[in-house]
């Protein structure tokens, strides 16, 4: 669990050795031309002084290629990305992209993924279950012992509301699994980051909230003209901007050894033309059944020109996440092929966007 202390360390941080991504926001006022940087000292200033970028990959950037790197993170738990990538369509159709459920399904590891209603209803979450092996390992759960994240109070529900030994326990489980979702979701939706709880299945609690507020100031590489949106992430649902849309949906995704099962809060807001950042979207992880204690997707489309009449931006990327036991040979493993997933991540999303503009 995090203190004051190490929350403001955290941001100090930041300013030391993430830098960069906000500063490749501020620079970008300057047009490049999409293919390389060479028009644009800033931006090639940061790619490659500040993200110690090669040649090849500054030029691979703006020429519609790649770029993806493992960035420096506090902890071992942490794991941050960056990735970039020149796609030569309208900013607008990549808010299409990211909001259109049928394409986000085709991405690489997620297997199901589900909108929810406004207000969310119970129906929403049908299909959302727990799988046999999952439902096992919640008969076996203890406060701190558990192989599912959830909080103590859910784990004693559990324990105490379900007939373990009918024939269909998995049933009444996955039952009782949507309510308790459901009102996750309504108690975050009326009172924010504080209703996420602590989950209580590890011998150190993790106060979700208090997570997510740390992994955030580390990201605080949001340029000021953005402060409210950063602020929003944070005081949810309260000082929403006026040019800020909300989402919430459900995914079951194959990461690790097991599928996870994972709500999100998208934050989308949208830039006024003219603007250097024509929109940025976040993805806030609200609970997971595995892996992801906490865990945060930054995207922003960057015009590629300061006439807002032309096609063109740079995607902009940084994944966060807190991840228990992610040490060692794991967290080797585990960081090389996230990198190469958003490697490819992006230039699904460039194909795709290019293909629809």
């Amino acid at each position: 669990m995090s203190t004051p202390a190490q929350i403001t360390e955290g941001r100090d941080t930041l300013i030391r050795t993430v830098a960069p991504t906000a500063a490749l926001l501020f620079m970008l006022f300057a047009a490049a031309r999409p293919i390389a940087c060479q028009a644009n000292p800033a931006l090639r200033s940061l790619f490659r002084q500040d993200m110690a970028l090669s040649e090849e990959q500054i030029t691979a950037i703006g020429s519609g290629q790649p770029v993806a790197k493992n960035l420096p993170s506090r902890k071992p738990a942490e794991a941050f990305l960056f990735g970039a990538i020149y796609i030569n369509a309208a900013p607008d159709s990549y808010v299409r992209f990211a909001s259109d459920v049928n394409r986000l399904r085709k991405l690489r590891y997620t297997r199901e993924l589900e909108k929810f209603s406004n207000p969310p209803q119970v129906s929403d979450l049908r299909d959302f279950s727990f799988d046999s092996n999952d439902v096992q390992a919640l008969k076996r759960c203890q406060p701190g012992a558990c192989k599912i994240q959830m909080p103590a109070s859910y784990i004693e529900e559990f324990k105490r509301s379900i007939n373990w030994s009918a024939a269909n326990h998995g049933e009444e489980v996955n039952r009782l699994v949507r309510t308790k979702i459901l009102q996750l979701l309504l108690a975050y939706q009326k009172d924010g980051n504080r209703a996420l709880g602590v989950y209580n299945d590890m011998r150190d609690p993790t106060d979700v909230a208090q997570q997510f507020a740390y992994m955030l100031s580390y990201r605080k590489a949001l340029p000021e003209y953005l402060a409210d949106f950063y602020r929003y992430l944070l005081n949810y649902p309260n000082a929403k901007p006026a040019n800020v849309e909300n989402a919430f949906s459900w995914a079951r995704v194959n990461f690790g050894l097991k599928p996870t099962l994972r709500i999100e809060h998208v934050v989308t807001l949208r830039g006024k033309p003219g603007d250097p950042v024509a929109c940025a979207i976040a993805g806030k992880q609200l609970y997971a059944s595995h892996y992801f204690e906490t865990a945060l997707e930054l995207s922003f489309c960057v015009r590629g020109n300061d006439d807002p009449r032309q096609r063109g931006f740079y995607l902009i990327m940084v994944l966060g996440s807190e991840q228990a036991g992610l040490t060692g040979v794991v967290r080797t493993v585990a960081v090389r092929r996230s990198v190469s997933d958003l490697r490819e991540t992006l230039t699904t999303i460039r194909k795709t966007v290019e293909a629809n503009p």
